[in-house]
């Protein structure tokens, strides 16, 4: 990939912060959007905005065949059986706790839920409120010694009373890849439900739903290059059949009298209100925009910029870094000796470097790493290794200032 070429694509890259040139190492948390998904969203406010699904008029058909026309898309680029496994959401927040809350009445007393340590938030507040509402135990699964996920320890929580196993495709603080299809078949053997947040893998990876066997699998669109707003639900369709709606009101019915309502087929009987039509045709755009790179060739890249990155970071003295050093992903979780991440992080900003601070929603991570917070740097297809050399060389001014800076005040 020419990623002088693909640069230029991104209008926000051009600008200069603190008077410095913007290195953007905070994909993880949310990737900038390339000129083709802008003019997108442009074109559809422009010439095709209307409502969809049931008007009549020229402009809600263009609106309607485009919005379908996204999630058709969608489908095809994590290898759907059909477009109407997808349902639009806002988030993957949203369309995780859609599940959790469409699983409730398949949840009884004694019944247990299986997560890992190292799952964000969004993927275990939902299976925590399901658990109390129902009585459920919810279970973690530990680390190894490598702070990868410990399948022995998998093995032994994944039992006769488990209903559901909700595990990150990619954590978003070690960067490692989950085993799906081992984690899903130990699930599947003892009829449990299947849910893999996708939100750092499928702007980064090639996603095959079907090949890893997923009931439910999730995803954002703004960390793949989307607007903000627009988050995507897979379901296979038996699973989906299952789930209750969660929300109700327009577009979602088929025939409501004074006293009960129909619903729509799968997916749109879960897609209430008027959907984030521009968001939808925003993602389908982005879809094409990765898929002219192939997202095989964009994991690549990621993991050579993070092979570059890695042996360049352990070589700063007095810097952590977590996670396996041979890790598949460009997510670089790390912490400076006396430096906290927030300062760390302020200091390298008006270097013009922006990288995330904080717990990045992993709270129960960062205690059993022994930590309150990281440091974290994130790739994407338009970082290079000047990119990477641009961190480093931050890094390093920001240790000499906190040591000697200080003193020579």
């Amino acid at each position: 990939m020419d990623i002088e070429s693909i640069k230029q694509d991104f209008p926000i890259l051009k600008q200069r912060v603190n008077d410095e040139p913007l290195t953007y190492l905070d994909s993880a948390a949310t990737a900038q959007m390339p000129t083709p998904v802008l003019k997108a969203i442009e074109h559809y406010y422009q010439h095709d905005h209307a409502n969809v699904h049931r008007g009549t008029h020229t402009l809600a058909q263009r609106a309607t065949a485009a919005y379908e026309t996204a999630r058709q898309k969608t489908a095809a680029f994590i290898n759907a059986k059909q477009a109407e496994e997808i349902v639009f959401t806002r988030s993957t927040t949203e369309s995780i706790n859609w599940i959790a809350q469409g699983l409730s009445e398949l949840i009884k007393p004694n019944d247990a839920i299986v997560v890992t340590i190292m799952e964000h938030h969004s993927n275990l507040v939902p299976w925590q409120q399901l658990a109390k509402r129902t009585g459920a135990e919810l279970r973690l699964i530990d680390l190894n010694d490598r702070q990868e996920l410990d399948l022995n320890d998998a093995a032994r929580k994944i039992d006769s009373r488990t209903k559901v196993v909700a595990i990150a495709h990619v954590s978003n603080v070690l960067g490692v890849v989950n085993p799906i299809l081992k984690i899903g078949a130990m699930a599947h053997q003892v009829g449990a439900c299947l849910v893999v947040d996708g939100a750092q893998a499928a702007p980064h990876l090639p996603v095959d739903v079907q090949a890893l066997d997923a009931d439910f699998y999730a995803f954002s669109g703004h960390k793949m290059m989307a607007p903000t707003g627009i988050g995507v639900l897979y379901g296979k369709m038996a699973w989906l059949n299952r789930l209750c709606p969660s929300q109700f009101g327009g577009e979602m019915i088929d025939q409501v009298t004074q006293q009960t309502a129909t619903f729509k087929p799968i997916p749109w009987r879960f897609e209430a209100g008027t959907p984030n039509i521009s968001g939808a045709i925003a993602l389908g755009a982005a879809i094409d925009y990765l898929s002219q790179f192939g997202m095989q060739a964009i994991a690549e890249h990621e993991q050579e910029l993070a092979a570059y990155a890695i042996p360049k970071l352990l070589a700063i003295d007095g810097l952590t870094l977590y996670g396996p050093q041979d890790r598949h992903t460009g997510v670089l979780a790390f912490n400076l000796a006396g430096i906290h991440p927030h300062d760390a992080a302020t200091a390298l900003d008006l270097e013009g470097v922006a990288i995330r601070a904080g717990h990045h929603c992993a709270q129960p991570l960062m205690d059993y790493l022994g930590v309150n917070a990281t440091l974290r740097a994130s790739f994407y297809l338009y970082n290079d290794q000047k990119d990477v050399d641009r961190l480093i060389d931050a890094i390093k001014a920001t240790k000499e200032f906190f040591e000697n800076g200080f003193e020579q005040a």
